[in-house]
């Protein structure tokens, strides 16, 4: 049996979910297991995703990927909002931005740059992803200057803030996406020779049918498994010694984006460099822009406000993480020197989320 026949079979871990949640076993037992669970679901839901971007072509099938790149944590989001866990949702979402470009960015840097000297990108797509960023870092700062500013004297301006702010990310994000596949498409092919940003084509091709039957279905477990998980992370974190917002900020960000880690890594270690800055800036990019705005709105219409007024730790890290890995992409070129720095700053702050 290979490593994704392997990978896949623990699916079978989502019905072992559903049973250890209805039959009252301990939050511990649930977490883990419903972590795991999540794994190969997440990783289906990319494969499905891969194989319907690659049958409509490189423009559409950007669209694709950069719409439901991120749907597993837009779902383990949503269910965490629903639950009222705010503090769940913001740390993902923190935890997501730093995973992807510490952690994700930082191992295929290491892993790609140690088998090959030198790895090169397309200088123009690390420039605009670190743009964007620099976009969602003003607007979580904002929200929290303007708290500590009027001390909280009037929360119902901060959600009209949030609220205000996220169709402001959500238009430009659009923005980005057609200025990206479709009217500057040209100027982002990669410089590897890898060809674009899609998987190569597989002799074994997905049906459209098994893809649309497959990302749907996956969709529904991840919803399943994420409302276990969600009523189960704190009881579980107080039994392990974790606090909230660390649980959030590693455990549930690594979880949610734990398919696409492996994509990028895989990638970088065949040398396309393009295609693995793509899927990490990419995926902190959508998180940002994306995700975070539809959840704040998703939360006001469900009646659980969420605004975008983040700790100051969480907007710090966030901040640093977009200038060190701006700085080191502006160059257009990489090597495993630079990836072991952003472990390290990763390795930092998940340090002091810790003991937060």
């Amino acid at each position: 049996m290979n490593a994704s026949r392997i990978f896949y079979a623990f699916t079978l871990l989502v019905p072992v979910a559903a049973w250890l949640e209805w039959s009252g076993a301990g939050p511990e037992a649930i977490f883990i297991v419903s972590c795991l669970a999540i794994l190969p679901l997440a990783g289906l839901m990319g494969e499905a995703t891969e194989q319907l971007a690659h049958r409509a072509g490189p423009g559409l099938g950007g669209l694709l990927n950069a719409t439901f790149g991120n749907a597993a944590e837009l779902i383990i989001g949503f269910m965490a909002l629903r639950a009222g866990e705010i503090e769940i949702v913001k740390a993902s979402i923190t935890g997501s931005i730093l995973g992807n470009l510490l952690m994700v960015l930082g191992l295929a840097m290491l892993v790609g740059g140690w088998k090959h000297k030198q790895l090169v990108f397309n200088r123009l797509a690390a420039e605009t992803g670190g743009g964007m960023m620099l976009l969602a870092v003003v607007a979580l700062v904002l929200p929290a200057i303007y708290a500590r500013v009027t001390e909280h004297r009037s929360p119902q301006h901060i959600e009209s803030l949030s609220l205000d702010i996220s169709y402001v990310l959500i238009a430009t994000y659009i923005a980005s996406l057609l200025f990206q596949f479709r009217t500057h498409d040209r100027l982002f092919l990669p410089k590897d020779g890898s060809g674009s940003r899609t998987h190569e084509a597989d002799p074994g091709a997905w049906t459209v049918t098994r893809s649309v039957v497959t990302l749907v279905g996956a969709a529904a477990g991840i919803g399943l498994v994420s409302e276990f998980l969600v009523g189960a992370v704190d009881e579980a974190g107080t039994s392990l010694g974790l606090g909230k917002v660390f649980m959030g900020v590693i455990v549930i960000a690594v979880v949610g984006n734990a398919a696409e880690h492996s994509t990028a890594i895989l990638v970088a270690r065949k040398g396309k460099m393009d295609l693995a800055l793509g899927i990490a800036m990419g995926s902190a990019m959508q998180i940002a822009l994306f995700v975070a705005p539809v959840l704040v709105i998703a939360g006001h219409l469900i009646g659980h406000p969420m605004g975008l007024e983040f700790t100051v730790l969480e907007v710090t890290a966030v901040m640093l993480s977009v200038m060190a890995v701006s700085y080191l992409v502006t160059d257009g070129r990489t090597n495993w020197f630079e990836g072991v720095q952003l472990l390290a700053i990763y390795t930092i702050l998940a340090m002091t989320f810790y003991f937060l």
